[in-house]
């Protein structure tokens, strides 16, 4: 694949991260009305639950202050331009649609933080008195997005071969 079709696959892949994050949270929040009810169990393992997360992720400089929304505002945009620059290089589809995903949800939690001051999380995973982290469909295409760039770094590509097409 060429540069311009990895960069308009990454773009296509940020665009429906974004969409999938956006039409998620507006059905917990306005259909399934989480913020009134707190938590709807959806599987013995999993809930909906509701959670306004002012920090970052798993809840750090929550207590922050008031500059800490505008401060990580700035911050992940700054990010999703190193990332926009970085998927204009691009070279293989695994890299191009990770960095479409971890762009994608990085604006998803962005506009969430410009509308409410904080991210609005909701999936809820449980099991034998474990735990995890409330979380989103954005923080789920970060973490996987991160993990197939690490997947990627660590497979060693021989970028000099001639012929090497897709090089995916």
């Amino acid at each position: 694949m060429s540069r311009p079709h990895l960069t308009a696959l990454g773009l296509t892949v940020a665009a429906l991260v974004l969409a999938a994050d956006q039409a998620s949270k507006w059905y917990v929040r306005d259909v399934l009305r989480l913020p009134e009810r707190g938590s709807l169990p959806v599987l013995p393992v999993l809930n909906l639950t509701m959670v306004w997360n002012r920090g970052v992720t798993f809840g750090l400089l929550d207590a922050a202050g008031p500059w800490a929304t505008p401060l990580l505002v700035l911050g992940a945009l700054a990010i999703v331009a190193a990332l926009g620059l970085w998927l204009w290089r691009a070279e293989r589809r695994l890299v191009a649609v990770a960095l479409g995903a971890i762009a994608g949800g990085a604006v998803g939690n962005v506009i969430d933080r410009l509308r409410f001051g904080a991210v609005v999380d909701f999936i809820h995973a449980h099991a034998f008195g474990w735990s995890w982290y409330v979380f989103n469909v954005a923080d789920a295409a970060i973490v996987c997005g991160v993990a197939a760039l690490i997947l990627d770094g660590m497979r060693g590509h021989d970028t000099h071969l001639a012929g090497a097409g897709d090089r995916a």
